[in-house]
């Protein structure tokens, strides 16, 4: 109702200016009359128009409300239907840490009783262990007095027995699988080493470890010293080799530890003296173009060995080392048909084991690249070579293989397995390598006397020319058992005492007698 005060205010003030409108322009063109009819008839319609009005409003107003009222009872309703779901789920909860609690509570009483079970346990263990720690020691002293031993020496001897037990059960099992192992590997291996050694035939020629050059006449030694030595001074400065002039009729030695500044030496010397002009400038020159062609040999012989045995892709300086092998010897042997040998060899073993040949091959024939400068360098050729190949970018397995073919460090690969076979295959066989006869007698009498220092030995013998020794025991000191642990300690004493080429056997024989007297 406050609405409709307004609109009946704002109608009032529209008619009246609308009827003093109207009035004048009535008095004005003398209309009164019709204006007032006019005037007349738009009030009756404002009425209208405003009661009409007051209608809708007050008919929206009520709508309005009882929509108001509805949503309100939803809402309450809804209300209520939450709160009522809430106190549910309040009440599960409740009873379900209700039953949780009791449930808390019986376990807490079950840890409280096995607590008490567990301590009464305890309690009792304990006094059982003190009776038991008891009647050991009763024991115990009981046992002393029977025996005679404190328990220190019972145990010492225990152990004693224990031990000797042990190594004789271990002799035993051991000797059991040698000999399965020889029973099934023996005839392969055999056979693949004799395959190995016919397909792989290689000439030796004996070389010394000096040059001797013949002399057309005794009168050539004055040319060579020359005045006041000069010569001899000027070639030995040029080549760094002694040049040792004798007794020895038309002949000039040459000594130098350098097999290549031999070599060089020797060509000059001769050249020299096909010449006939011997003199410090003419030495100086002959050396120079002898050097050269020198180092371009050895480069080409190095590269012509490496098309020779199928091995590609080393680096220059390997196989310019590999070239100056050929100028060194051991024991007689010349060191780069040897390699080539060992590369054969190291390939045939590779190839029937199923083995990558080409790296077999490739690390036989450079295993000896540390002789040709371990006359400029310290350490064993070995080890020399082992750095070589490292530091020239070669295959880790390979340079473990050249480092290990002495046992100087241990093997990791089957390669350097390999190349230590066929290493030992080339220098062993017969014909291969030569010896003093003071430094073979010496090795002989080294291994004897390793062989004899062991206890229970009677006597041992070097047979085969140093390939084998046969030890002779004392029966009634060595053992079956002990036999076989005394060959091996003799084999490992002789890796580790001597130096030399190939394998050497060790045999023990122990002779078993039954003696009895017929009385």
């Amino acid at each position: 109702m406050s609405l409709l005060i307004p609109v009946w205010i704002a109608v009032g003030v529209a008619l009246g200016v609308l009827l003093a409108i109207i009035g004048a322009q009535l008095v004005g063109n003398g209309l009164v009359g019709k204006a007032r009819r006019e005037a007349a008839q738009l009030l009756s319609n404002a009425e209208r128009e405003a009661a009409a009005t007051t209608k809708e409003a007050n008919t929206s107003i009520k709508a309005q409300a009882v929509e108001m009222r509805e949503q309100a009872e939803r809402d309450a309703r809804e209300m209520r239907k939450e709160l009522v779901a809430l106190e549910k789920r309040i009440l599960t909860k409740e009873e379900t840490v209700d039953k949780r609690v009791d449930t808390l509570d019986c376990k807490a009483n079950d840890l409280s009783a096995k607590e008490r079970e567990i301590t009464d346990r305890e309690k009792a263990l304990s006094k059982e262990s003190l009776r038991i720690d008891a009647v050991i020691g009763d024991q115990t002293r009981k046992l002393e007095e029977i025996s005679g031993m404190t328990a220190d020496q019972a145990r010492k001897a225990l152990y004693t027995q224990l031990e000797t037990e042990v190594k004789r059960d271990s002799s035993m099992r051991l000797k059991r699988v040698e000999d399965e192992l020889v029973e099934n590997s023996d005839k392969k291996a055999r056979w693949i080493i004799g395959e190995a050694i016919q397909r792989c035939s290689a000439d030796h020629v004996a070389e010394t470890t000096v040059s001797v050059i013949p002399l057309p006449s005794e009168e050539m030694k004055g040319r060579i010293i020359g005045r006041e030595g000069r010569n001899i001074r000027a070639l030995e400065s040029a080549t760094g080799i002694n040049v040792i002039i004798d007794d020895t009729p038309e002949a000039v030695v040459l000594s130098g530890f350098d097999p290549v500044r031999r070599e060089v030496a020797r060509i000059t010397l001769e050249r020299l003296i096909q010449d006939g002009r011997i003199h410090p400038a003419r030495i100086e020159e002959t050396v120079a173009k002898v050097t050269e062609e020198i180092q371009r040999s050895i480069k080409e012989m190095g590269e012509q060995t490496c098309l020779e045995v199928d091995v590609h892709g080393l680096h220059p300086e390997i196989s310019k080392l590999i070239g100056r092998l050929h100028y060194r010897t051991s024991y007689g042997q010349n060191v780069l048909k040897h390699s080539k040998e060992v590369c054969h060899l190291a390939g045939i073993m590779a190839a029937e084991l199923g083995v990558n040949v080409q790296m077999a091959k490739r690390a036989g024939l450079i295993h000896d690249i540390g002789k040709a400068i371990n006359h400029e360098v310290e350490g064993s050729h070995a080890a020399i070579g082992h750095d070589v190949a490292k530091r020239h970018g070669e295959n880790t397995v390979i340079v473990n293989a050249i480092g290990a073919h002495h046992g100087e460090m241990p093997q990791d690969d089957i390669i350097g397995v390999l190349v230590q076979a066929a290493d030992a295959l080339s220098a062993a066989r017969p014909g291969a390598r030569r010896e003093t006869v003071e430094t073979y007698i010496k090795r002989l009498e080294q291994l004897e006397a390793i062989a004899d220092g062991f206890h229970g030995v009677e006597k041992s013998y070097a047979i085969q020319a140093g390939r084998e020794v046969r030890v002779v025991v004392y029966p009634d000191k060595v053992g079956d058992a002990e036999a076989m642990q005394l060959a091996r300690d003799v084999a490992r004493k002789v890796e580790a005492e001597m130096v030399y080429p190939g394998q050497i056997k060790v045999t023990v024989v122990r002779e078993t007698r039954a003696v009895d007297t017929a009385k």
